[in-house]
């Protein structure tokens, strides 16, 4: 087994205080600072050195880390390896995912598991405050189905196996009457919606820096609608419709919708498939 202080210091790593690394960890701070105190002191070396409110990795604490990630690395393949000389798959596995995944992508495959692994127990979860990579980074998720964020770890960073599942393009939802709406069949150029008022729709993580980033591609930053103006979730996961008395629907603003969403409830606002530089999330 791999020494469970070196979990520790990863974390640490990724997360820059001693409380955050506690809470990830589900540990007390003491029991975080302990750790790494007997870990620098059975190796002999100095890991940690004050920055501010924060703590920094020494350089000595930076080689070991990329030790660490790779050691995780080889015991999860390890662990792969040696499952399949166990009398069947037992256990449990932890997914964490955006809502459309869930029902596209999620769900169906925990089905399929569960009918084909039926000691093994699967847990599902949407988590839209945390940090996904986070969850993985601290064992508290096994697998993620996320949309790629400007600020999340690179594709070949070697903490993750991260392989591409689908891609789903966005379409833009205005208002009944707006300039737009003739434009159904031939869609909307998203640079042609600089100077619209956005509504913040979907997980701020990743839904949200998506529409963030196709923006700047495009050469403008989207305004924002009033706060009470949103997009929320209908009576299924894969639905969408817009709050009463706000939204699109009322004439708040625009906003982008994953085109796997459902068609939007009563009295919402028409859809407009975005040409040229669509924005999509794999």
């Amino acid at each position: 087994m791999i020494d469970p202080r070196l979990q520790t210091l990863r974390v640490l790593h990724e997360l820059g205080t001693v409380t955050a690394t506690a809470e990830a960890l589900h540990l007390t701070p003491s029991t975080v600072s302990q750790q790494l105190r007997q870990l620098s002191a059975g190796l002999g070396l100095g890991l940690l050195e004050p920055a501010g409110r924060k703590v920094r990795l020494t350089p000595a604490a930076l080689a070991l880390v990329e030790h660490a990630d790779a050691l995780f690395v080889r015991w999860e393949e390890a662990r792969a390896d040696l499952a399949g000389y166990a009398d069947g798959v037992a256990g449990r596995l932890r997914i964490t995912g955006v809502a459309t995944a869930i029902t596209a992508v999620i769900a169906p495959a925990a089905a399929r598991l569960r009918d084909e692994l039926p000691r093994l127990a699967v847990e599902i979860g949407e988590d839209p405050d945390e940090n996904r990579f986070e969850l993985l980074l601290s064992g508290r998720a096994d697998l993620a189905v996320v949309i790629p964020a400007p600020d999340g770890p690179a594709p070949n960073d070697a903490r993750f196996v991260q392989l591409p599942v689908l891609e789903e393009p966005q379409d833009l939802l205005v208002p009944a009457g707006h300039r737009f709406a003739p434009c159904a069949r031939q869609g909307v150029a998203l640079a042609e919606a600089g100077t619209e008022s956005w509504i913040r729709a979907g997980d701020p993580a990743d839904q949200h820096q998506l529409l963030l980033s196709a923006c700047a591609r495009a050469g403008f930053t989207p305004p924002s609608a009033p706060p009470r103006a949103g997009l929320v979730r209908g009576r299924g996961p894969d639905r969408a419709r817009l709050r009463d008395r706000s939204g699109a629907a009322a004439g708040a603003g625009a906003g982008a919708v994953p085109g796997r969403a459902g068609a939007a409830a009563r009295g919402a606002a028409p859809r407009k498939a975005v040409r040229g530089g669509r924005p999509a999330r794999t």
